[in-house]
C-alpha cells in the first residue's frame, strides 16, 4: 500500500529555515565551532560550558555544584563532569562544605584566574566573530530578542536558568 503524504497548508512551515528551533540549534553550532577556534588558536582547551562554569564560580566562591548548575542553565545530573574536568586541570578546587558535609564547595584556583585573565580576549573575539554579518545595532536586537524569547521559554527547559 502507497501512503500519500498530505499536501502541505498553505501557510504551514514548508523549510527548516522558516523554523527557530533549527536556527537555534545551527546558531549554537557556529557558537560552539567559533569558541572552540578562538580559544584553541589562544592556546587554552576549554569548552563554552567549562568557561560559564569557571566564570561563575570565580564571581561566586564557595558556591555549591546545584547552584553553579542552576546559574548556568546545566543540567545537575551532568554538571559533575564539567566540574572534574575543571579540577584536573587545576583551575578550580573541590571541597567538602563546612556547613553540609554532602555538598561540595566550589572556590577557583590561582592558575584558573590566570587562565580567565588570558582567555578573555579570545572569548570576547569569539562572540565578535558570531555577530559578524550583523551591525552593532542589529546585534544589540538579536540579543535583545533571544533574551527575551529565553525568559518566555526559560521554564520549559530541562535545565532552567535559576538566579
Amino acid at each position: 500500500m502507497i501512503r500519500t503524504v498530505p499536501a502541505l497548508k498553505e501557510n504551514s512551515v514548508k523549510d527548516n529555515n522558516d523554523m527557530p528551533g533549527h536556527l537555534a540549534r545551527r546558531f549554537q553550532q557556529i557558537a560552539v565551532a567559533v569558541f572552540l577556534a578562538e580559544v584553541g588558536d589562544a592556546g587554552f582547551d576549554l569548552t563554552p560550558v567549562q568557561y560559564a562554569a569557571l566564570a561563575t564560580i570565580k564571581a561566586n566562591p564557595g558556591l555549591d555544584q546545584v547552584t553553579l548548575a542552576g546559574l548556568i542553565a546545566y543540567d545537575r545530573t551532568t554538571i559533575t563532569g564539567v566540574i572534574d574536568r575543571l579540577v584536573q586541570k587545576d583551575l578550580i578546587e573541590r571541597r567538602a562544605s563546612p556547613r553540609d558535609r554532602r555538598a561540595r564547595e566550589l572556590e577557583i584556583t590561582d592558575e584558573g584566574r590566570r587562565a580567565l585573565r588570558k582567555i578573555t580576549p579570545a572569548v570576547e573575539s569569539a562572540q565578535r566573530i558570531m555577530l559578524r554579518g550583523l551591525s552593532a545595532k542589529e546585534g544589540e536586537e538579536l540579543m535583545r530578542l533571544l533574551r527575551k524569547a529565553i525568559a518566555a521559554g526559560n521554564e520549559l527547559s530541562r535545565a532552567p536558568l535559576r538566579e
